[in-house]
């Protein structure tokens, strides 16, 4: 529990005050529909976006609506904050807040690597936890691309808690300029272990941004379920 905490804080410090990122950006990545990054990895800096996620399951117990306005702002070239609010139908149920950095990029240009820390207060059981993330995104041609991102949370100082990895992979295939199919896999272990599975379609309007999909979720102790997903973006 110490180490995983010294790595909360040595990112963290990361984050804040470490070196700049490399001149070279990268190369252009979709973001995955659920497990959203803090705007791409090459961003720039002034860049501002408001986004909601919303999800629901099909069937099952859980049919609440599932909905979380954000806000994203890179304050310098490879740097981005985000604030969000988790709701569940018209319940505030956490806050949350976010850091994400590029470290930079290799394979020519091809690939770009970066950290991300988010932050999540609980306003029914309180407390707060914390996940810490190495996200990896690889560009394969013109069409096809990847995104990795590997962690672990809870990483907190606080007795009892069940440190778990994350990992989130999303295969993406660009049809044109404006549009892009997806396949995102996230699995969690730990107390709240679930996997999930989500195709998805991205399409561009301009500065608007849709994307939705018709996935499966299972939760630990269940059965697979039908989930659906959509997110609206709009860049300021």
């Amino acid at each position: 529990m110490f180490m995983t905490g010294r790595l909360a804080f040595s990112t963290l410090a990361l984050l804040l005050f470490g070196v700049p990122a490399a001149a070279q950006t990268g190369p252009d990545i979709p973001e995955p529909m659920v497990f959203d990054m803090i705007r791409p990895l090459t961003a720039k800096a002034g860049e501002i976006e408001v986004n909601t996620l919303a999800q629901r399951d099909l069937t099952g117990p859980r049919g609440e609506l599932e909905w979380a306005p954000e806000v994203e702002l890179a304050v310098a070239d490879g740097f981005a904050v985000e604030l969000e609010l988790p709701l569940i139908d018209s319940r505030v149920v956490q806050y949350k807040m976010g850091l994400q950095k590029r470290l930079g990029s290799f394979r020519g240009g091809r690939s770009v690597h970066g950290v991300q820390y988010l932050g999540l207060h609980d306003r029914e059981e309180g407390g707060w936890t914390s996940t810490l993330l190495w996200l990896l995104g690889n560009r394969f041609g013109e069409r096809w691309s990847t995104m990795t991102m590997l962690g672990v949370g809870d990483v907190t100082l606080r007795e009892g808690n069940e440190t778990g990895t994350i990992i989130n992979h999303s295969t993406f295939y660009d049809v044109n300029p404006d549009t892009v199919l997806g396949l995102e896999m996230n699995r969690q272990n730990g107390q709240g272990a679930y996997w999930l599975l989500m195709p998805q379609v991205h399409r561009a309007i301009g500065k608007l941004g849709v994307q939705g999909g018709v996935g499966a979720e299972k939760a630990r102790g269940e059965r697979f379920r039908p989930r659906l997903g959509l997110r609206l973006i709009r860049e300021l």
